[in-house]
């Protein structure tokens, strides 16, 4: 069973900042899909096992941005 999470992140403003977010994000074990917009700052990745929150804002920070997880 698939889980799907989104974040609000801070700081992009192109593509280049989506791919960036993409590719740390992607490097998490059991990742199956990520959407990310700089037009609307939302991250949403789904996966076949639990990611915690930290590893994703981690990823997130790694490529130079601010994620939050969206409530």
């Amino acid at each position: 069973m698939s889980m799907t999470t989104t974040y609000a992140v801070t700081g992009m403003t192109c593509g280049h900042c989506e791919g960036s977010v993409r590719t740390e994000v992607s490097r998490l074990p059991g990742v199956e899909r990520i959407d990310v917009s700089a037009a609307t700052g939302r991250l949403t990745v789904t996966s076949r096992l639990p990611i915690a929150d930290t590893a994703v804002v981690a990823a997130v920070d790694e490529a130079g941005y601010r994620a939050v997880r969206a409530r």
